[in-house]
């Protein structure tokens, strides 16, 4: 018996002596996006390696002949986590070995301040999911099971001018309207949700395929843009709501989850950051975080309430250029303009 455990512990060190494996990078090393990284495999003195040849997400990037560590040049990667393999060739047979890496941001964001230009009145009973600005009147969807509703909103009185309560089963989020469409997210229950922007009355409905979550929702006057509450934001055919692609956020410390209502500014993704009072402005392209936009205390505590929630709500006026924020339940709506 202690003979055949001694054999077996034997070839046990035996095959563990022969494995080639990576020296560098450490499994889910983290790397600033730019920076070259360190490709070196580890090879026991009793292997011979004929060649080896790396590749990044399946795509070749280079080969080796000798086992001298190889440089990654990461400026054209994607952010997120990438996956190196290695083809290691002995002459005889090839294996494959893998790596994840996770590429964050090299930008270390500044964080703006901003400057209340107006004020309106908001409905305090809006749990405030959505929010968008179409000619003197905003777009609001508000979420909780039970008590969801879209609603068109007037600016001057915060007033619903139309209204419709959403079935029970509904949370609803983020809303957006495309020409004749308006487009509502719910949260869990893996539907958008379209409807007639003059009655309310639904149209149709498509189910989500990828993105885990109804949150935020904008249109950038090609695609409808989708949060989903990871650090992911999607991009839907507008006509077949189909996902396309996605991009993933960070920063130089790495992911920024939790992305909620979206709004498009002048080329760039707006996104409130849920349970905090910050606005992170995105590259639609990179999924770098350029900016942060502090607004604490922009709802007075002596305008609090017991109801009220979080900073949730960003609208756009592109002709005037007018920015506006709100919060759930918050009883005012501001506009703004940031200060960096």
């Amino acid at each position: 018996m202690l003979f055949g455990i001694t054999l077996t512990l034997s070839c046990k060190e035996e095959e563990n002596a022969a494995y080639v494996g990576f020296k560098f990078p450490e499994q889910g090393e983290m790397v600033k996006i730019g920076d070259d990284v360190k490709i070196e495999l580890d090879v026991p003195t009793a292997v011979q390696v004929s060649s080896a040849t790396y590749l990044v997400d399946g795509k070749v990037v280079g080969t080796k002949n000798d086992m001298t560590p190889f440089t990654l040049k990461t400026g054209d990667l994607s952010l997120g986590y990438r996956l190196i393999s290695a083809v290691v060739d002995d002459g005889n047979k090839k294996d494959t070995i893998t790596v994840n890496i996770e590429l964050k941001s090299n930008v270390v964001p500044p964080v703006d301040g901003y400057k209340v230009i107006n004020v309106y009145p908001h409905d305090t009973t809006s749990y405030t999911q959505g929010l968008e600005y179409h000619d003197g009147k905003f777009l609001e969807s508000t979420g909780e099971y039970g008590s969801s509703t879209l609603r068109w909103v007037d600016l001057a009185s915060g007033k619903a001018l139309l209204k419709i309560d959403l079935d029970k089963k509904y949370f609803a989020e983020g809303v957006s309207m495309i020409g004749d469409k308006v487009v509502l997210l719910t949260w869990k229950e893996n539907s958008g949700l379209i409807y007639n922007p003059k009655t309310f009355e639904q149209t149709g409905s498509f189910p989500y395929q990828n993105s885990r979550e109804g949150w935020g929702l904008t249109f950038d006057g090609k695609q409808l843009i989708k949060s989903d509450g990871t650090n992911r934001i999607w991009f839907l055919n507008k006509d077949t709501y189909k996902e396309e692609k996605f991009i993933e956020v960070y920063d130089d410390q790495g992911q920024v989850s939790q992305l909620n209502e979206l709004e498009f500014v002048n080329g760039k993704i707006y996104a409130n950051i849920y349970q905090t009072d910050n606005l992170a402005i995105i590259d639609p392209e990179s999924g770098v975080v350029e900016r942060y936009v502090d607004l604490s205390d922009i709802l007075p505590a002596k305008d609090r309430h017991s109801n009220t929630d979080v900073l949730n709500g960003i609208a756009w006026d592109a002709e005037g250029k007018r920015l506006f924020v709100t919060g759930k339940r918050f009883d005012k709506l501001f506009e703004i303009s940031i200060v960096p």
